[in-house]
């Protein structure tokens, strides 16, 4: 990091908030030397765990607020009751250019509300997705939307491409990025009629990268392609399955290494390399869900993480803001519609 970034936090976000969110930010003072953090928060819960930290105390403005967004709140009623709330203070600090993106551990439905409702989408964009990472065979992709939309149509998956297309180049730093459509077959009649428009579009697009039409399920972790295009309802249901998998996966691994003394020494054989395992999928390590597509940079922690995956949420803004992504996917978008307009006139003439 070159330039200085401030960011601004929800502390009091998260299930060990405002710990973890103190903890994060100190993490990630030792990252960024150049980082600033304006906090919003409870004082008398805020401050005392701030004092404390080595750095983070010098690099930080506190602002009080006695005002947060409940876990089960429901995000008309945040957006409406919590003008005032810690989450969104933080929000409007980066609109009104004090913060260069916010970064909460909320509630997410809240925290997208608040954030459409304050940045506003790109030019184009009718609705955000809310993105991630997943660790693949061959590294990591990126896959969105993941719960920010239930129902999509062939605009919206278009869009989340186009996205998806823009963050994997810019923040990733893969220089063609492949993307494909979630489908339940990669043949092309498979699936949804909007599916089918949208993979035709898309294979007609001049974006950046390839266009390699539909995939499945199992090619998440096989890592076919860098960018999984999908509707928030299916995305969210694969995300919550790979999480749940994961776990089961950890559990047996623990029940049977415990089973009996020749497979205590195994573990202990193994140790070194179920080391680095545990390390290539620990979920603190892909931790930071970002909503793209809107006019502002806004990054969701997972509510029950450490300050180890709160400081990770944290480097995903400060990345988006070290590589312009605001304009990158502006940019991406004008060429696109511009592509879409210089089409219309040859089919007219």
């Amino acid at each position: 990091m070159t330039a200085a970034v401030t960011i601004a936090l929800d502390a009091m976000g998260g299930d060990a908030a405002p710990g973890i969110v103190i903890d994060g930010a100190e993490i990630s003072c030792q990252r960024y030397p150049q980082l600033r953090f304006i906090i919003f928060g409870r004082e008398k819960e805020v401050l005392p765990l701030l004092e404390k930290t080595e750095r983070l105390k010098d690099v930080a403005e506190f602002v009080h607020t006695d005002d947060i967004v409940e876990a089960d709140d429901k995000p008309a009623v945040a957006l409406r009751a919590g003008r005032k709330s810690s989450m969104r203070l933080a929000i409007n600090a980066v609109q009104d250019g004090r913060a260069d993106g916010v970064v909460s551990a909320g509630n997410t439905g809240a925290l997208m509300a608040m954030s459409k409702f304050v940045f506003k989408t790109l030019p184009g964009v009718d609705r955000p997705a809310i993105a991630t990472f997943f660790p693949t065979m061959r590294g990591e992709s990126l896959m969105l939307d993941l719960g920010g939309n239930l129902s999509c149509d062939a605009d919206n998956l278009v869009d989340f491409a186009v996205m998806g297309n823009a963050f994997s180049r810019c923040v990733i730093g893969v220089e063609e990025p492949s993307c494909g459509i979630l489908n339940i077959g990669s043949e092309e009649v498979k699936g949804h009629e909007y599916l089918q428009v949208a993979s035709a579009r898309l294979k007609e697009a001049n974006l950046p990268g390839r266009f390699v039409g539909f995939v499945e399920g199992d090619d998440i972790g096989k890592g076919t392609v860098d960018v999984i295009v999908t509707d928030g309802f299916t995305g969210n249901v694969a995300l919550k399955t790979a999480e749940g998998t994961a776990k089961l996966i950890s559990e047996l691994f623990r029940q049977t290494f415990r089973s009996d003394l020749l497979a205590k020494l195994g573990y202990l054989l193994a140790h070194s390399a179920l080391k680095k395992l545990r390390k290539r999928v620990d979920p603190r390590r892909y931790n930071g869900a970002i909503f793209l597509g809107l006019n502002g940079i806004a990054v969701k922690s997972h509510g029950g993480t450490d300050g180890v995956g709160f400081a990770n949420a944290i480097s995903v803004a400060v990345d988006m803001q070290n590589q312009n992504i605001i304009a990158r996917m502006r940019e991406d978008f004008d060429a696109l519609t511009a592509e879409s307009l210089d089409k219309e006139v040859v089919a007219s003439q």
